[in-house]
């Protein structure tokens, strides 16, 4: 018996409806088509990395996704007010307002963004749920507020008393000249790599100290604050934010990961690169600090920066969650 137009139809609608359901299930079976456990790693950007990956490496140990714990992790750098260049007490720009960026990137190329958000303490959670909420993957400003809000997140002060003393200091002489290696630029990003092979990565900042009202930087762009490619690696970048975005930092470092570069010495290639437009501008280094690290899907890891200063937290099986001083070119 021949099947009528009606039911060649239902059968048709059916079964792209069956699809659609299944589509992130056969993604993720795809990569995740191996059965063998992975050694995890988790780096993260500056001191402040040490405390941010020991939260991350409860996810990871409980086999939990390099994305929930990339979260978790620098959830802790974001809730603490003694950090001053990440969310809650961040120093302010210079109209006195605490302005946050932040991106997520997770092992399928999912991206969610914000920038310039204010009011809210926990922009990496903004930023992901941008990422899974929404057609878009990048919001700022005032619509990242409001979509903030309406996501349940609550409106709160992140000007502390000691950023505003520092912030009203400032404006008697109205100097911006940020200095390499002090704390009013530096952003903690932080990857890893889950027991199940997969990368995730994510960047959050309260960017330069008394900034112009409305810069955003290097953290909350894909490709250059961070980049993840499941296949290759990841990596994450600090420091000035303006000379990173000039060579989309951490695509470029994942991209030379790709070439057979060890994490280290993609790094430094893309230090170099840094190095070699600044000079090409007339740019003075010697205020400049710029830091990468990077891990590749053996578990590999490595970093590198423009000079002596920058360090990174590193914890594994084998490295009990410690600090190191990266290697440097000047």
């Amino acid at each position: 018996m021949k099947t009528s137009r009606r039911n060649f139809l239902k059968i048709s609608a059916i079964t792209t409806s069956l699809l659609a359901v299944n589509k992130s299930k056969a993604t993720q079976i795809v990569l995740n088509h191996s059965n063998t456990s992975t050694q995890p790693i988790v780096l993260s950007t500056w001191r402040f990395g040490v405390e941010a990956n020991a939260e991350a490496w409860k996810t990871l140990t409980n086999k939990g996704r390099a994305l929930d714990a990339v979260e978790a992790g620098v959830k802790v750098t974001e809730a603490n007010p003694k950090e001053r260049s990440v969310g809650y007490g961040g120093r302010p720009d210079r109209d006195g307002r605490v302005t946050l960026d932040a991106c997520i990137m997770d092992e399928f190329s999912n991206i969610g963004s914000v920038a310039c958000l204010e009011n809210i303490k926990h922009p990496i959670s903004v930023a992901r749920a941008v990422m899974e909420k929404t057609p878009h993957v990048m919001l700022v400003g005032d619509g990242a507020f409001d979509f903030a809000i309406s996501q349940g997140f609550p409106k709160e002060n992140l000007l502390v008393k000691e950023s505003e003393e520092e912030w009203k200091a400032w404006l008697k002489k109205s100097e911006y000249k940020p200095k390499a290696n002090i704390e009013n630029h530096d952003t903690i990003g932080m990857i890893a790599l889950d027991m199940r092979g997969n990368l995730s990565g994510a960047c959050t900042t309260s960017g330069l100290a008394f900034k112009m009202h409305g810069r955003v930087g290097d953290s909350p762009i894909i490709g250059a604050g961070l980049f993840v490619d499941n296949e290759v690696g990841a990596a994450t970048a600090t420091g000035h934010g303006e000379e990173v975005i000039r060579i989309a930092g951490s695509h470029t470092v994942v991209e030379l990961m790709r070439q057979g570069l060890h994490p280290e010495e993609a790094c430094k290639k893309a230090v170099e690169r840094i190095v070699n437009s600044a000079k090409m501008r007339n740019k003075p280094l010697s205020d400049l600090q710029i830091g990468f690290i990077a891990i590749n899907k053996k578990g590999e890891h490595g970093a590198y920066c423009l000079q002596s200063g920058f360090n990174y937290a590193v914890y594994s099986p084998e490295i009990n969650n410690q600090l190191i001083d990266a290697k440097h070119i000047l």
